[in-house]
């Protein structure tokens, strides 16, 4: 994949407090210039974190890991820098004096040259490695550990210029602006079709009694609920075809969510039915022969959370 190639164009969202481990797509794969912000804390009692840029997403094998970048603060503090090729790990390189601290805030930068990356530590170089591995191959990112992560940006140099060696300057993202009002409203001017999927981030409050996502026709009209409570512990769905009939269905036997708890909540709409994930684990399948997608012209948020993106 050319440095000028139209894939490279693409924008991809930020993302805001995911829950670890956390795994997405990189939009373009990687390519020369292309740089990858992580803020976030590390924990108090933090063993080791790590970020990985990977070909490919699968469990069974275990994909190919061109850079492994894992910080580790037992004994003496230090970086290891290796790559994974089917499924054997290589010779590691290990980065000593790491500029980290347990308890405190960070802001990694990742740049990628042609077949290496370069890495600032809160504004300041730390090390430099080479992978193993065509980064053209590279298009998933995953986060795992002992860290909280704020926020991640995927950023891109000037196109153009293709000589870029040094790091941009980042401004940290500020969250504060992320926030979306709740009771918050998300329009679907066209409506939904069959495929098509509904993020939404968000947080819980620290006291909350409950809170409810619903697509609406209209104000008055609201063919599909998704409510959880916490008195009761129940996450629950509900439809209602007609203003006679109304149907209502248990989604998890265990509830998934919890007081200060970030979450990720994606559905997805099928044709007859539509399914629900939470933080990357499926919570099922669910049918509604009775609704049309192509009506639904809103979502509407309310309740106990905050909420930082709904895409869709």
């Amino acid at each position: 994949m050319g440095p000028t190639s139209p894939v490279d164009f693409i924008l991809q969202p930020p993302v805001f407090h995911p829950v670890l481990p956390y795994i997405t797509t990189i939009f373009g794969g990687l390519t020369h210039g292309k740089m990858v912000l992580v803020q976030g804390v590390v924990l108090a009692e933090a063993e080791r974190f790590q970020v990985e840029f990977q070909c490919g997403c699968s469990l069974m094998p275990r994909p190919d890991i061109a850079i492994h970048f894992n910080p580790r603060f037992h004994s003496r503090p230090h970086v290891i820098c290796n790559t994974l090729q089917n499924e054997r790990w290589l010779e590691e390189t290990k980065f000593p004096h790491l500029p980290l601290k347990r308890g405190e805030a960070f802001q990694l930068l990742f740049l990628f040259g042609q077949d290496e990356v370069q890495v600032s530590v809160n504004g300041q170089h730390f090390l430099q490695y080479r992978s193993r591995l065509p980064l053209a191959r590279v298009d998933t990112m995953g986060v795992f550990g002992d860290i909280t992560v704020k926020s991640m940006a995927f950023l891109r140099s000037n196109p153009f210029d293709a000589s870029r060696t040094e790091y941009p300057f980042a401004h940290p993202m500020q969250l504060n602006s992320s926030k979306l009002a709740v009771p918050y409203c998300h329009l679907f001017p066209r409506g939904l079709a069959s495929r098509d999927t509904i993020t939404v981030r968000g947080l819980v409050c620290p006291v909350p009694e409950g809170f409810s996502l619903s697509l609406r026709e209209d104000p008055s009209h609201v063919p599909l609920r998704l409510s959880a409570c916490f008195r009761t512990r129940a996450l629950m769905w509900s439809s209602s075809p007609d203003e006679a009939l109304s149907h209502a269905e248990k989604v998890a036997a265990c509830f998934p969510f919890h007081p200060q708890r970030f979450f990720e909540l994606l559905l997805v709409c099928e044709e007859g039915s539509f399914k629900l994930a939470l933080n990357g684990i499926s919570l099922g399948q669910y049918d509604t022969p009775w609704l049309s997608w192509n009506r639904i012209t809103e979502l509407w948020i309310e309740g106990d959370v905050t909420v930082y993106s709904v895409l869709s």
